[in-house]
């Protein structure tokens, strides 16, 4: 029932690393990116950032993410 909070439909995967630009923030003021049109929200950017970002947790209809500190 339960398989780790990773959605299997997900175009998305926990820990893996992209290149997005923000294109809006939610009610939150975290950053919203997309992804083959998959939210993805990312504390601490604006919109027009153009960052690096690391998945942290998939659910079924969005994603959270954090910014990328290589």
């Amino acid at each position: 029932m339960f398989n780790d909070g990773q959605d299997k439909n997900a175009p998305v995967l926990a820990g893996a690393v992209h290149d997005v630009t923000i294109e809006g923030i939610a009610r939150e003021g975290d950053g919203i990116a997309r992804i083959q049109g998959f939210v993805i929200f990312v504390p601490g950017t604006k919109v027009g950032d153009h960052v690096k970002i690391k998945i942290e947790k998939v659910l079924r209809k969005f994603a959270i993410a954090a910014l990328e500190t290589t």
